[in-house]
């Protein structure tokens, strides 16, 4: 995608990577417009990023997404880039009985969320001259963390979900992007400086610079050895991967 001149809808972009990525595309000069369910807060990043607005959203009501697609169709018709962000990565047990409430709500947020909030604009960025549709999914799409495996399973999901989109879109002005990040330092899981994972402002500089291209893929160096097929490997890999977290595992904070 083009990295300056565009107005982009961000969704998850109060915190963590969402946050971070907005406000590096607001200093490259691109119309910002985050959204989270909490005014006050938006209002607090509004007011440090002038120029900023903001919209309140719930991304797991439908209706709430249909407002907030209205909202930016009649106050900012120039939207051309979507910013599919939002997510939570609480941690499960596959191996005993799930809490149904709480993978439903996985579920909701990071899968059918950004189909939701996607196609309520979809329309609207076809009718651009060019626009935009970003995803974040994770290197857990490719390679599962077994302590997270209803978030892995959304990721690979939305990861399949793009796959099929960028080709029914192949004919329009819209190309579809997906940023897979590795183990980021923020808030998801717990901010806690482990030295695994990395930086956010490393994070938010390779991924910029990744943006400006074509690549429908967005991966950051950490990214591409996890990326890479597994083929016939992939159990062992998948089980060699989580047996080093067992091994050492993510901090966990309250």
């Amino acid at each position: 995608m083009k990295l300056t001149g565009n107005t982009i809808f961000v969704t998850g972009g109060t915190s963590g990577i969402g946050r971070g990525l907005a406000e590096a595309l607001h200093r490259l000069g691109n119309k910002i417009i985050i959204s989270g369910r909490r005014r006050a807060l938006l209002n607090e990043i509004i007011a440090v990023n002038p120029g900023m607005a903001a919209i309140e959203l719930d991304i797991n009501d439908p209706a709430s997404i249909k407002r907030a697609a209205e909202t930016i169709i009649r106050d900012f018709p120039e939207t051309n880039v979507l910013f599919n962000n939002a997510g939570i990565m609480p941690f499960d047990d596959v191996a005993g009985p799930i809490d149904d409430a709480t993978a439903q709500g996985v579920i909701t947020t990071n899968l059918l969320g950004p189909i939701r909030m996607s196609s309520a604009l979809i329309e609207h960025l076809k009718a651009q001259p060019e626009a935009t549709i970003l995803y974040t999914s994770s290197v857990l799409a490719f390679v599962p963390l077994a302590t997270n495996a209803i978030y892995s399973a959304t990721k690979a999901a939305l990861h399949s979900y793009a796959l099929s989109q960028r080709f029914q879109l192949r004919g329009t002005g819209v190309r579809v992007q997906e940023i897979a990040p590795p183990w980021v330092d923020t808030d998801l899981i717990y901010k806690s400086g482990d030295p695994r994972a990395m930086p956010l402002e490393d994070f938010i500089v390779q991924t910029i610079a990744a943006l400006g291209t074509d690549a429908p893929e967005i991966l950051v160096e950490a990214v591409k050895p996890l990326r890479d097929n597994p083929g016939a490997s992939e159990h062992a890999l998948v089980h060699a991967f989580n047996q080093g977290i067992v091994d050492h595992p993510i901090p966990v904070g309250s």
